[in-house]
């Protein structure tokens, strides 16, 4: 590999900023490439789990999303659609003294401060660019790559790193047949509402084909979710969600009679079909890598979709050091992160399934403590 030259990541998001951070602390240069002119975050809450809380520990960025977000300090609840509590989740730290087993954080509060931290670092940014093309340099030439951007730029990089997404351009310019997203037939109600001061972590409520809850994001703040069976994923007006949306929280008890009458036309609510795509290895080709949801986007039913995506940041961080070659690194890397990416990604699918299926709560928790138990692992 090209030493002098920087590494391009192709996308600004959580997972493009935080290998930009990952690689910064491990002293190689690197610059982002972000198609939004604007590089601004859209939706509402964001479940963080305690794997990524660790994992943004090792970042550096623990303390930033704890006071822009709010930290788990009771138990999760587990409750039947009326609200009656039927299972207490542990609240004794299960990935470290001082990292926190479950929090949440509004989605572009968290980008702020990852944003605030690739400024800080002073990693360059260019926004409103993408790439258009890629040349492979041999290592006679210098093993190296030449990006060609969308703003007319063409120019040499030690390696480029796809982070753009679950639709990811780059994941389609160098596997030109490799997977599309997938609905997995649900969909996901998110919207932002006052918190209680009784709710100090997650509480689920389970429905008749729904699954509803709400986690702190603030002091002040909660976001309410509702995961569905979405069949035939059908198209609703945004002008709709609303109505739909209070509708949909209607049959559920406890704290939602309040929550329904606090959502208005100034609720901040969003509503999108669930996708997923697994990238079979490899994760690479040539010098170019995919990360995050361009390799292996999950939906939100342990809360680790960004947590896997900082995880590939921490990871490729702490090897980049050790490899001399692109290849065998971007190997290595994928050999490390794939079978845990998978089986989280294909539990989070079937646990969905379950859900449709209309299981007994049991068994849905008996899977998702399986899970648990691959996130606490350490990676």
């Amino acid at each position: 590999m090209r030493k002098d030259l920087p590494v391009l990541i192709v996308g600004g998001g959580m997972g493009g900023m935080a290998c930009a951070i990952a690689l910064h602390r491990a002293g190689v240069t690197t610059e982002i490439v972000e198609i939004d002119p604007s590089w601004n975050a859209l939706g509402a809450g964001l479940t963080l789990n305690g794997g990524a809380l660790r994992a943004f520990a090792q970042l550096g960025l623990l303390d930033a999303v704890r006071q822009a977000g709010f930290a788990s300090v009771g138990p999760a609840r587990t409750c039947d659609a009326d609200g009656t509590v039927l299972a207490e989740g542990s609240t004794a730290p299960l990935f470290g003294e001082d990292i926190p087993n479950m929090g949440g954080i509004l989605r572009p509060r968290l980008h702020e401060v990852m944003r605030d931290a690739v400024r800080d670092a002073g990693i360059r940014v260019r926004t409103g660019v993408t790439v258009e093309a890629l040349a492979e340099i041999g290592e006679e030439a210098g093993d190296h790559v030449i990006v060609t951007t969308s703003d007319g730029v063409q120019a040499p990089h030690r390696f480029v790193i796809g982070a753009d997404g679950l639709f990811s351009r780059v994941r389609g310019m160098i596997f030109p047949g490799s997977p599309r997203p997938k609905f997995t037939g649900q969909g996901c109600w998110r919207a932002v509402v006052s918190r209680p001061a009784d709710v100090t972590a997650t509480w689920v409520y389970s429905g008749q084909g729904a699954k509803a809850g709400f986690n702190p994001i603030s002091d002040d703040l909660m976001y309410v979710y509702l995961l569905e069976t979405a069949l035939g994923n059908p198209w609703m007006p945004q002008e709709q969600w609303l109505a739909i949306l209070r509708a949909k929280l209607g049959q559920f008890g406890g704290h939602f009679a309040g929550i329904v009458a606090e959502l208005d036309d100034h609720a901040l609510i969003n509503y999108r079909p669930l996708e997923v795509v697994l990238q079979p290895p490899p994760w690479h080709k040539g010098h170019v890598l995919l990360v995050g949801d361009a390799a292996h986007a999950t939906t939100p039913h342990v809360g680790y979709g960004a947590g896997m995506a900082i995880e590939d940041a921490v990871v490729l961080g702490e090897m980049i050091g050790r490899f001399e070659d692109s290849e065998v690194l971007f190997s290595a890397f994928t050999e490390r992160r794939y079978e845990r990416c998978r089986t989280i990604l294909e539990g989070s699918v079937a646990i969905g399934e379950l859900e449709m299926a209309l299981a007994p709560i049991a068994e849905q928790r008996e899977l998702s403590a399986k899970l648990g138990a691959v996130i606490r692992q350490a990676i």
